[in-house]
């Protein structure tokens, strides 16, 4: 199982990313890359530089109850130095074993139209970008809404400031989630409610993941602490699974 709130396993059939914008200053990918590089973890022989993994492309054809797989939890699969043959690969795994749902999360929204323009994206597979402040989180709400997505997803996660109004349009799911670890940048509760209230408003379901590292009084503590309630409540809303037929 993974640790992660809103998933069940993580796959990683890429490892290793670079920095893009403020939501990956403190990465915790990069953290436990380095840890795994240090224990000879297989697999992480070059630390928290990109590379590929398709040893690991058959992983979810092995397992036959249906699971949520959060894809790259590692990496980021449409990152520039992942090219477009081994996306591929990874999404004729996904079309392969429709029981199962994939949730794939990127930085690198401006990607994602032009790949997609002359490929369908899978029916099990949610679509997702980072979203963490106005400036470079934002826009990329448009580039995912360009695409043909069953579900479209954001994740405001480490939220570092007011995200102002958001159009949600053709969006389906959105995450919420304060920073954990070391460095951790607090979040102030009036910007999470502000996207909660938004989805309430727009139809779109709310998950609050985590105030992380600082809680919601602004003290700073261990993130289980803190907990995952906004104001007195968890947030635990998913978006309508849309039908698959499994073959």
């Amino acid at each position: 199982m993974s640790d992660i709130e809103w998933t069940e396993q993580t796959w990683n059939p890429v490892t290793g990313c670079t920095k893009v914008s403020p939501g990956c200053k403190h990465c915790y990918a990069e953290v436990m890359a380095g840890r795994l590089q240090a224990m000879g973890a297989r697999g992480y022989e070059n630390g928290f530089a990109l590379s590929l993994m398709p040893e690991r492309l058959e992983q979810p054809l092995k397992r036959k109850r249906p699971t949520t797989y959060f894809v790259n939890s590692m990496s980021d699969l449409f990152h520039e130095g992942v090219p477009d043959y081994y996306i591929e690969q990874v999404l004729d795994v996904v079309k392969k074993t429709p029981r199962h749902t994939y949730q794939v999360l990127t930085k690198r929204a401006a990607r994602l139209p032009d790949f997609f323009s002359s490929r369908d994206v899978p029916k099990n597979l949610w679509l997702g970008v980072s979203v963490e402040d106005q400036k470079y989180g934002v826009p990329r709400i448009e580039h995912l809404r360009q695409v043909e997505a069953a579900v479209r997803f954001l994740s405001a996660e480490p939220l570092l400031e007011d995200l102002g109004d958001l159009d949600l349009a053709g969006i389906h799911w959105v995450i919420v989630g304060g920073e954990s670890g070391k460095g951790a940048r607090p979040m102030r509760p009036e910007w999470a409610d502000s996207i909660r209230r938004q989805c309430e408003e727009q139809g779109v379901a709310f998950f609050f993941k985590q105030w992380g590292g600082w809680g919601q009084d602004g003290k700073k503590r261990s993130k289980k602490a803190n907990g995952r309630e906004l104001g007195g409540r968890v947030y635990d809303n998913y978006p309508l699974i849309p039908s698959i037929t499994v073959a």
